[in-house]
């Protein structure tokens, strides 16, 4: 029986239902994670916002990019926590759509913020005498704003064509809920056009983001390779882009070909570990890799350490 949206109230999340022996295993190594990546994040985070010697678009960047997967993560873990503790995984039919929006912008605001610091660090390595005046105090305001109104009014725009439909069907079986499966559920195919039309040119929006990155890591390293001074910089601030970049397109790459083509060959745990992989790896991996790497950071946080202990 064909029913309007407007009836269903509620989702029910069938992503779960082979882990129930290890509900409670599950909750604490999720709790861990996710304190792990607040410990991590706010930590950068702080470290940037207090040190005045930090106030450079590059890290303003990379601040920004840790809390953008901060924003992430609580349209998640909070959510898949209490699902952990309790018999039946549901969620509120405006509670599915508002976290389908949420994890959208997070992701695609990621690949924006990482396109801003590809840019970035070109005109910081090939473009050095006009560097103050592109990446101003100005300049860098709008890309932070770009970098988090951009993708949260597309994926707001996804998200209220989804609400349009009519649908059929309460079961996602993810652990959360995705725009693309809720559309998969409309009664009438014919009314998800408009909606694949629109998902069709975000993606074609953000690839043509990731193409740009390509083309900034090119010129990059082409100015790089007759030059030691820059191969320097570049290995100093750039690498640390380069392995957020390649972590955050295989986490999202190995999502997006679960939901089109993992259900038919991987197991319902494997497709549940792709499915998240995106919200685990790089909100740990980011501020990791640039506290590490980036000597400025480095060097702030051991001071701080050190400071403690005595």
């Amino acid at each position: 029986m064909m029913c309007n949206a407007s009836l269903i109230t509620m989702f029910f999340l069938s992503g779960l239902n082979e882990a129930k022996n290890h509900q409670f295993t599950l909750f604490s190594l999720t709790l861990l994670c996710y304190c792990v990546i607040w410990l991590v994040n706010i930590c950068l985070i702080v470290t940037i916002i207090l040190d005045k010697s930090l106030h450079e678009p590059m890290y303003i960047l990379l601040c920004t990019l840790c809390m953008n997967g901060l924003y992430g993560t609580v349209g998640f873990y909070p959510k898949f926590l209490w699902d952990l503790l309790s018999p039946v995984h549901v969620i509120s039919y405006s509670g599915c759509l508002l976290q389908a929006l949420v994890m959208y912008s997070f992701a695609c605001s990621d690949l924006f913020i990482l396109a801003v610091m590809a840019y970035d660090r070109y005109v910081a390595i090939c473009r050095p005498l006009e560097y103050h005046a592109v990446m101003s105090k100005q300049s860098l305001i709008k890309f932070v704003c770009f970098s988090w109104l951009t993708p949260f009014c597309i994926m707001a725009l996804n998200i209220f064509l989804t609400s349009r439909l009519k649908l059929c069907s309460s079961c996602i079986a993810r652990l959360f809920c995705v725009n693309w499966i809720i559309v998969k559920l409309a009664c009438y195919p014919a009314e998800t056009i408009v909606n694949n039309i629109v998902a069709y040119m975000t993606i074609i929006i953000y690839v043509f983001h990731g193409l740009f990155i390509v083309w900034s890591y090119i010129s990059l390293i082409k100015m790089c390779v007759h030059s030691i001074e820059n191969r320097s910089k570049f290995m100093q601030t750039c690498v640390p882009h380069l392995l957020s970049l390649f972590i955050f397109l295989v986490a999202i790459l190995f999502d997006v070909m679960s939901m089109r083509f993992g259900s038919k060959y991987l197991s319902q745990s494997l497709q549940n570990f792709v499915a998240i992989e995106f919200l685990i790896i790089p909100p740990i991996m980011n501020p990791l890799i640039y506290g590490f790497k980036l000597t400025k950071i480095r060097t702030r946080i051991l001071a701080c350490v050190s400071f403690k202990m005595k």
